[in-house]
């Protein structure tokens, strides 16, 4: 079906449905209605895809398109901004072409699933006729099942997997993932005993490996053993915690903390149990894998606003603030992707402006911005209180594993006494707490591990710039992309240069945006001024080969 002239917003809400109930089927307003819609979402998919309308199939599902669940609740959400009315934001799997989406939506949901079945009819009775014999209509549709539906080994995901590995191997590529690294991942690490330049660890201040760090950390363990063997909230507390929590809380500058045993599980379960199925979440378009299974899960409305857009984010507000209860914005202080950051004061306004609560996630920026390492609050000179809530992790600039959520005492002790993921999870082991503890007290004692952080990451970035290499949006971070282009060169590039002695890891498609596959270095404040310089030009002269030796094939 092609797409026909574009009509204006108002005339498809003025034909299509304005909330309520659906309309009756068979009425000549019900096939306009359905005609529009399916041109709506037709012109929607088109501009995500960067394809003409006409090429899009409206019987094909949308996960033929590459529309990841990710993709389609945020589409419901413009769905449901542009009816004006609340739709389930998992509408999309539950009618997953534009024809059946929108045969729904126009209250013809009892002919597609006649259509579906083939009849005229909907009774089991006309339709089977085993109907009177369950066990043997119950074995019959078992034996249609088909095997990739029940067996792991003939999932087409796993299977897909497996053909990307094989191609691979074909062209000679060894597998970049799960390498095995020995000793302690610094500036430098070792593979199979070969000693590599190293730009792929989080270890940002240097605390992990640190003396002070490992022996608190060792004598935690003496101390409480190697697991506090409970959930906190039932007998697992132990003084490591709450002092853990109040430095977290004190080195932010709000009232108190939280702690829980993953970063990623902190994002899951803090974003899922605060909202829910009357409120509405906007996210930053490049926004963290567990900030988006925390919307997915919380039931609410959600929609994805242009990266770093605060202007966008405020005219989504004006148009829709009114029709929910309440309303999270979420963003980070690094993008971890593209090593850019976003105007926080900016943000704090849109929110103060339409009353809803803020949250930053300071995986990477925290221990790296700021003049002392206390992340995007201080490197924009805001008042941290500004933020309703503060998440990070514990496995970054803090040399253990876990992740926090900071903000009022109010909202803290709500999540210590009802979020699932703290209530039925394990406590924080005694280590990881010290640890993190004491990366704490040290940072705020050696405040030029951050200084020299920032020296480091902007001579990486000046002399990539130099040399013509693209780092995209990165600035003020110590995460420093080089971007490629094509997703199997990277991991060629990848191989080239850790065969010349430098760890770099190769990001491609869905981890970013289809053409945009890149490296991503991070860098270290244990990395020497002679290791950048060697990588950046060791990467330089192995980019220009490859791409010599491709157009010299090709």
């Amino acid at each position: 079906m092609k797409c026909q002239d574009h009509l204006s917003n108002q005339t498809i809400r003025n034909l299509a449905i304005a909330g309520g109930d659906p309309i009756q089927p068979d009425s000549t307003a019900q096939a306009s209605q359905t005609a529009v819609l399916q041109q709506w979402l037709i012109q929607k998919l088109a501009e995500r895809l960067n394809v003409a309308p006409g090429e899009i199939d409206v019987q094909a599902e949308f996960i033929d398109y590459g529309l990841n669940s990710i993709e389609a609740i945020n589409l419901s959400g413009e769905l449901e901004n542009f009816l004006e009315r609340r739709l389930d934001p998992t509408l999309l799997w539950e009618y997953p072409t534009i024809e059946a989406l929108s045969l729904y939506l126009a209250g013809e949901l009892e002919d597609w699933e006649n259509a579906l079945n083939g009849s005229e009819s909907n009774s089991p009775e006309s339709n089977n006729p085993e109907f009177n014999n369950p066990e043997s209509n119950l074995q019959t549709k078992a034996d249609d099942i088909p095997p990739e539906q029940y067996q792991f080994d003939r999932y087409p995901e796993y299977c897909q997997l497996q053909q990307q590995q094989e191609t691979l191997d074909a062209l000679g590529i060894r597998n970049p993932y799960f390498m095995v690294h020995e000793g302690i991942a610094k500036d430098i690490t070792q593979v199979d005993g070969r000693e590599l330049i190293n730009f792929s660890t989080y270890n940002y201040l240097g605390m992990s490996g640190d003396p002070i760090v490992s022996a608190a950390a060792k004598d935690a363990i003496d101390r409480y053993g190697t697991s506090v063997s409970a959930s906190r909230i039932a007998s697992g507390e132990k003084p490591l915690h709450r002092e853990l929590e109040q430095a977290i809380a004190d080195w932010i500058g709000v009232e108190d903390a939280i702690t829980y045993v993953g970063g990623h599980a902190t994002n899951v379960t803090t974003i899922s149990h605060l909202f829910g199925k009357n409120d509405l979440i906007l996210h930053d378009a490049l926004s963290h894998n567990s900030i988006l299974q925390g919307c997915m899960l919380s039931g609410a409305s959600i929609v994805a606003f242009p990266h770093n857009d605060w202007q966008a984010l405020d005219r989504m507000l004006h148009e829709r603030r009114h029709r929910y209860r309440r309303v999270l914005i979420v963003i980070e202080g690094v993008y971890s992707m593209d090593g850019d950051i976003p105007d926080l004061p900016q943000f704090i306004a849109v929110k103060r402006q339409h009353k809803a609560v803020l949250m930053v996630d300071e995986a990477h920026s925290m221990g790296v911005l700021g003049a002392r390492g206390r992340g995007i609050s201080e490197f924009f000179g805001v008042d941290p209180r500004a933020v309703d809530l503060w998440m990070g992790t514990l496995s970054k600039s803090f040399a253990s594993c876990g992740g926090y959520i900071a903000g009022c005492a109010a909202v803290v002790e709500h999540l210590k006494y009802s979020a699932p993921g703290f209530v039925y999870s394990v406590g924080l082991s005694p280590a990881n707490a010290a640890a993190a503890l004491a990366a704490i007290r040290l940072l705020e004692a050696e405040p030029e591990r951050v200084k020299t952080l920032a020296d480091r990451s902007q001579l990486f970035l000046q002399l990539a710039q130099q040399r013509g290499l693209d780092t995209g949006k990165s600035q003020h971070s110590a995460v420093v992309p080089v971007i490629v282009g094509d997703s199997m060169e990277c991991m060629k590039l990848s191989q080239t240069l850790f065969d010349r002695g430098i760890n770099v890891q190769p990001m491609g498609f869905p981890a970013v945006p289809n053409g945009t596959a890149r490296l991503r270095f991070f860098i270290s404040c244990t990395h020497s001024p002679e290791q950048i310089c060697t990588t950046v030009d060791t990467v330089t002269q192995a980019f220009a080969q490859q791409r010599q030796a491709g157009a010299a094939y090709g």
